[in-house]
């Protein structure tokens, strides 16, 4: 744990290195909320279309990233995780002329009752 999703606006495909963000999100939860290196899983999703606010112009881009964590980090853990995620995101992900890019960032608590997972190998 954690499971981390990244979701991104399809304009912003091919524009920041994608595994070099998972790589450096994986490697700052394991430095704020002690995750184990082998336990951090980030997923990378393009979205197709982001409407802001009711007049629907273009240009707009976001990145949303969601941790699903464990319960038990303190939110002191939680607040900085969500800063160093802001950080890396303006440091891989730059808008393009002419547009602007939201970020934001999420941490949620997992319900560990009910949580299951496994691995198969092939």
């Amino acid at each position: 744990m954690p499971q981390i999703s990244v979701d991104y606006s399809a304009d912003l495909a091919g524009t920041f290195d994608r595994r070099g963000l998972g790589l450096a999100i994986n490697r700052l939860a394991e430095a704020t909320i002690d995750a184990k290196p082998e336990s951090c899983k980030t997923v990378f999703r393009q979205s197709e279309l982001l409407v802001v606010g009711t007049s629907g112009a273009a240009g707009d881009t976001q990145v949303f990233v969601e941790f699903q964590i464990f319960p038990g980090r303190s939110p002191e853990a939680k607040a900085a995780l969500s800063e160093g995620v802001l950080a890396l995101l303006a440091r891989f992900v730059r808008p393009r002329p002419g547009t602007r890019l939201f970020t934001a960032v999420n941490i949620a608590d997992i319900d560990r009752e009910s949580y299951r997972n496994a691995t198969a190998r092939g």
